[in-house]
């Protein structure tokens, strides 16, 4: 267990955080997430006033679906990545992360119109996630009233036995996530940890959840998004409406976007022994040119990969060779483009 946006978290089991790798690539893994942030806003008008603050575009998904999206301050930098779902016009229901959730809430509050409501249900709730490819075999198991799970579109949601189920996630595989409230979370969890050991699967902590989301490319906030980090720095402007008329952050955004990042995220497979972790320098022939923003070991390919912001002056795009000050020994890595590994979340 550790500390983790001011929850205790489970960073691994006692099989270890590469076995529990494994388990989400080859079969399916069970993480407890509950420290994600619950915010439902509702009253008349409550998707609009949404869609007016954060990134993404909600008029291009109906009810029924939820989208990822930022929720960035004046100047373009990034207080928060979260999932929205769209239950209706009048009801959204706000997933952040634990460590933003409350100040996500207060700038919602702050600008919401009097009809319209911010309700914390952060310990109501309960997120619990099945990911790997006998995710769907697992929660016909455990669901078995919930009709057409598998048949769910990406990033849809459905309402079965109490439970909102998303086909969504974090690991680039396919797998959902479950809004389960509180009382009811020990007994699901319990069902699906029993499910998944028959299916060869099993529990899964925030180590693996790292190494999974790092072969994906998918940023984690505070490293490779963040105040300082914009959606166009970061490669995320595809969850940005970039015709939308309003949302924060906008014009700042339009004129980063349109003058070009001083600096991009790019990804970096290292072909050398070791292994990048965040904040170590990146050269090209002896010359800074940027810094690691995650880096880990990759238990599907071997090898250590890092995402990193790169001075976009460097000219350094995908396949230049350069090096990673690993502590005062130069690592080799060749730059790539996310994902390191295939997708299959759809």
């Amino acid at each position: 267990m550790g500390a983790f946006g001011g929850w205790s978290m489970p960073l691994s089991y006692p099989g270890g955080t590469v076995a529990e790798h494994a388990c989400v690539r080859e079969a399916v893994g069970i993480f407890d997430v509950s420290h994600l942030g619950k915010l439902s806003i509702t009253g008349p008008g409550a998707a609009d006033f949404v869609n007016a603050c954060f990134s993404a575009d909600l008029g291009k998904i109906g009810p029924g679906h939820a989208q990822y999206t930022l929720c960035c301050t004046e100047s373009g930098g990034v207080v928060d990545d979260l999932i929205v779902y769209l239950v209706g016009p009048d009801e959204v229901l706000a997933v952040p992360n634990a460590a933003n959730a409350a100040e996500v809430a207060d700038l919602l509050r702050a600008a919401a119109p009097e009809a319209v409501t911010v309700t914390d249900r952060h310990r109501e709730l309960a997120v619990l996630a099945a990911q790997g490819p006998r995710s769907a075999e697992l929660l016909g198991t455990v669901l078995p009233d919930a009709e057409g799970l598998g048949e769910l579109d990406y990033m849809a949601f459905t309402d079965a036995n109490g439970v909102r189920v998303c086909r969504t996630g974090y690991t680039g595989e396919h797998g959902y996530e479950l809004l389960v409230p509180a009382a009811d979370a020990p007994a699901v969890w319990d069902a699906l940890l029993s499910g998944a050991a028959a299916l060869g699967g099993g529990p899964a902590g925030l180590g693996a959840r790292d190494t999974l989301r790092t072969e994906m490319g998918y940023p984690l906030h505070g490293q490779d998004l963040s105040r300082e980090i914009s959606p166009v720095q970061a490669g995320s402007g595809w969850a940005v409406g970039w015709s939308k008329p309003a949302f924060w952050g906008r014009d700042a955004l339009l004129a980063e976007k349109e003058a070009g990042p001083a600096r991009r995220l790019r990804g970096l497979r290292a072909t050398g022994r070791g292994v990048p972790r965040p904040g170590m320098d990146v050269l090209r022939e002896g010359e800074k040119v940027g810094v690691t923003t995650s880096g880990t070991f990759s238990p599907t390919l071997k090898c250590g990969i890092a995402l990193a912001l790169i001075d976009t002056a460097a000219g350094v795009g995908p396949d230049d060779q350069v090096t990673v000050d690993v502590r005062g020994r130069s690592l080799d890595a060749t730059v790539v483009r996310p994902p390191f590994v295939p997708s299959h979340v759809r």
